[in-house]
Protein backbone atom coordinates (compact mmCIF):
# COMPACT_ATOMS: atom_id res chain seq x y z
CA UNK A 1 0.00 0.00 0.00
CA UNK A 2 2.88 2.34 0.81
CA UNK A 3 4.36 1.84 -2.68
CA UNK A 4 0.99 2.61 -4.29
CA UNK A 5 0.74 5.85 -2.28
CA UNK A 6 4.26 6.84 -3.33
CA UNK A 7 3.45 6.06 -6.96
CA UNK A 8 0.25 8.13 -6.91
CA UNK A 9 2.00 10.99 -5.12
CA UNK A 10 4.79 10.88 -7.70
CA UNK A 11 2.34 10.96 -10.62
CA UNK A 12 0.40 13.86 -9.11
CA UNK A 13 3.58 15.79 -8.35
CA UNK A 14 4.89 15.26 -11.88
CA UNK A 15 1.57 16.36 -13.37
CA UNK A 16 1.44 19.44 -11.18
CA UNK A 17 5.01 20.30 -12.10
CA UNK A 18 4.28 19.87 -15.80
CA UNK A 19 1.16 22.01 -15.59
CA UNK A 20 3.09 24.68 -13.69
CA UNK A 21 5.96 24.75 -16.24
CA UNK A 22 3.87 26.08 -19.10
CA UNK A 23 3.74 29.84 -19.04
CA UNK A 24 0.82 31.97 -20.11
CA UNK A 25 1.79 34.38 -22.91
CA UNK A 26 2.37 37.82 -21.45
CA UNK A 27 -0.02 40.60 -22.31
CA UNK A 28 1.74 42.63 -25.00
CA UNK A 29 3.58 39.62 -26.47
CA UNK A 30 2.89 37.93 -29.78
CA UNK A 31 0.34 35.15 -29.47
CA UNK A 32 1.79 31.67 -30.03
CA UNK A 33 1.06 30.44 -33.53
CA UNK A 34 -1.23 27.48 -34.15
CA UNK A 35 -2.51 25.33 -36.99
CA UNK A 36 -5.40 23.00 -36.09
CA UNK A 37 -8.44 21.44 -37.73
CA UNK A 38 -11.90 22.69 -36.83
CA UNK A 39 -15.14 20.72 -36.60
CA UNK A 40 -15.52 20.91 -40.41
CA UNK A 41 -11.97 19.58 -40.95
CA UNK A 42 -10.77 22.98 -42.15
CA UNK A 43 -7.26 23.87 -40.99
CA UNK A 44 -7.25 27.14 -39.06
CA UNK A 45 -4.10 29.13 -38.31
CA UNK A 46 -3.51 32.16 -36.14
CA UNK A 47 -2.54 34.09 -39.27
CA UNK A 48 -6.02 33.44 -40.73
CA UNK A 49 -7.37 35.89 -38.15
CA UNK A 50 -4.94 38.75 -38.76
CA UNK A 51 -6.75 41.99 -39.35
CA UNK A 52 -9.47 41.24 -36.78
CA UNK A 53 -9.69 40.69 -33.07
CA UNK A 54 -9.62 37.07 -31.92
CA UNK A 55 -11.32 35.67 -28.84
CA UNK A 56 -9.36 32.43 -28.42
CA UNK A 57 -10.93 30.42 -25.64
CA UNK A 58 -9.71 27.11 -24.28
CA UNK A 59 -12.15 24.77 -22.56
CA UNK A 60 -11.91 21.32 -20.95
CA UNK A 61 -14.49 19.10 -22.69
CA UNK A 62 -17.25 19.21 -25.28
CA UNK A 63 -20.83 18.96 -24.05
CA UNK A 64 -20.10 19.19 -20.33
CA UNK A 65 -22.18 21.62 -18.25
CA UNK A 66 -19.65 24.45 -17.79
CA UNK A 67 -18.27 24.16 -21.31
CA UNK A 68 -21.77 24.19 -22.79
CA UNK A 69 -22.70 27.26 -20.74
CA UNK A 70 -19.58 29.08 -21.91
CA UNK A 71 -19.96 28.09 -25.57
CA UNK A 72 -23.64 29.03 -25.66
CA UNK A 73 -22.87 32.39 -24.05
CA UNK A 74 -20.34 33.10 -26.79
CA UNK A 75 -22.93 31.91 -29.34
CA UNK A 76 -25.55 34.25 -27.91
CA UNK A 77 -23.11 37.18 -27.97
CA UNK A 78 -21.76 36.36 -31.43
CA UNK A 79 -23.52 39.23 -33.23
CA UNK A 80 -22.19 41.82 -30.77
CA UNK A 81 -18.70 40.33 -30.85
CA UNK A 82 -18.71 40.27 -34.67
CA UNK A 83 -19.90 43.88 -34.77
CA UNK A 84 -16.70 44.79 -32.91
CA UNK A 85 -14.61 43.10 -35.60
CA UNK A 86 -13.82 40.01 -33.56
CA UNK A 87 -13.99 36.26 -34.18
CA UNK A 88 -14.60 33.65 -31.47
CA UNK A 89 -12.62 30.39 -31.68
CA UNK A 90 -12.81 27.57 -29.14
CA UNK A 91 -10.03 25.04 -28.48
CA UNK A 92 -10.05 21.79 -26.54
CA UNK A 93 -8.25 18.47 -26.80
CA UNK A 94 -11.40 16.75 -28.05
CA UNK A 95 -11.31 15.49 -31.64
CA UNK A 96 -13.05 16.96 -34.69
CA UNK A 97 -15.98 14.53 -34.56
CA UNK A 98 -16.69 15.46 -30.93
CA UNK A 99 -16.46 19.15 -31.87
CA UNK A 100 -18.79 18.61 -34.80
CA UNK A 101 -21.46 16.96 -32.65
CA UNK A 102 -21.09 19.66 -29.94
CA UNK A 103 -21.32 22.52 -32.45
CA UNK A 104 -24.32 20.97 -34.22
CA UNK A 105 -26.20 20.16 -31.01
CA UNK A 106 -25.82 23.71 -29.65
CA UNK A 107 -25.80 25.58 -32.98
CA UNK A 108 -22.37 27.07 -32.37
CA UNK A 109 -21.52 29.48 -35.23
CA UNK A 110 -17.75 29.61 -34.63
CA UNK A 111 -14.83 27.24 -35.14
CA UNK A 112 -13.91 24.68 -32.50
CA UNK A 113 -10.31 23.57 -32.93
CA UNK A 114 -9.14 20.05 -32.16
CA UNK A 115 -5.88 20.20 -30.20
CA UNK A 116 -5.83 16.44 -29.64
CA UNK A 117 -2.21 16.27 -28.49
CA UNK A 118 -2.52 19.40 -26.33
CA UNK A 119 0.46 21.16 -27.91
CA UNK A 120 -1.35 24.43 -28.61
CA UNK A 121 -2.95 24.52 -25.16
CA UNK A 122 0.52 23.92 -23.69
CA UNK A 123 1.98 26.82 -25.71
CA UNK A 124 -0.68 29.08 -24.18
CA UNK A 125 -0.11 27.72 -20.67
CA UNK A 126 -3.65 26.33 -20.80
CA UNK A 127 -2.94 22.60 -20.53
CA UNK A 128 -3.50 20.46 -17.45
CA UNK A 129 -1.56 17.24 -17.93
CA UNK A 130 -1.72 14.87 -15.00
CA UNK A 131 -0.23 11.97 -17.00
CA UNK A 132 -3.38 9.87 -16.54
CA UNK A 133 -5.72 12.62 -17.74
CA UNK A 134 -5.13 15.68 -19.88
CA UNK A 135 -7.44 18.61 -20.63
CA UNK A 136 -7.41 22.27 -21.57
CA UNK A 137 -7.94 24.73 -18.74
CA UNK A 138 -10.81 27.20 -19.02
CA UNK A 139 -8.76 30.21 -20.18
CA UNK A 140 -9.24 32.88 -22.84
CA UNK A 141 -6.97 35.23 -24.74
CA UNK A 142 -8.00 38.42 -26.52
CA UNK A 143 -5.64 38.81 -29.45
CA UNK A 144 -5.52 42.04 -31.45
CA UNK A 145 -5.52 42.33 -35.27
CA UNK A 146 -1.70 42.24 -35.32
CA UNK A 147 -1.50 39.00 -33.33
CA UNK A 148 -0.62 40.53 -29.96
CA UNK A 149 -2.15 39.24 -26.71
CA UNK A 150 -4.10 42.15 -25.21
CA UNK A 151 -5.89 40.35 -22.39
CA UNK A 152 -5.56 36.95 -20.69
CA UNK A 153 -8.35 35.45 -18.60
CA UNK A 154 -7.31 32.66 -16.25
CA UNK A 155 -9.64 30.52 -14.13
CA UNK A 156 -12.73 31.70 -15.98
CA UNK A 157 -16.30 31.63 -14.62
CA UNK A 158 -18.33 30.03 -17.42
CA UNK A 159 -21.52 31.84 -16.38
CA UNK A 160 -20.18 35.40 -16.72
CA UNK A 161 -17.16 35.09 -18.97
CA UNK A 162 -18.64 35.92 -22.38
CA UNK A 163 -20.14 39.15 -21.02
CA UNK A 164 -16.80 40.08 -19.45
CA UNK A 165 -14.96 39.44 -22.74
CA UNK A 166 -17.52 41.52 -24.64
CA UNK A 167 -17.15 44.44 -22.21
CA UNK A 168 -13.35 44.31 -22.40
CA UNK A 169 -13.45 44.01 -26.18
CA UNK A 170 -15.62 47.14 -26.35
CA UNK A 171 -13.05 49.00 -24.25
CA UNK A 172 -10.09 47.79 -26.28
CA UNK A 173 -11.76 48.52 -29.62
CA UNK A 174 -13.02 51.87 -28.35
CA UNK A 175 -16.74 51.36 -28.92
Amino acid sequence: MLNLRKCVASILAAGAAMAACAETPAVGSLAPDFSLQDQQLQVRKLTDFRGKWLVLYFYPKDDTPGCTTEACSFRDGQALISALGAQVVGVSIDDTSSHSAFAEKHKLPFPLLADTDGRVAARYGALSDWKVVKFAKRETFLIDPKGVVRKAYLNVDADTHAAQVLADLRTLVGK
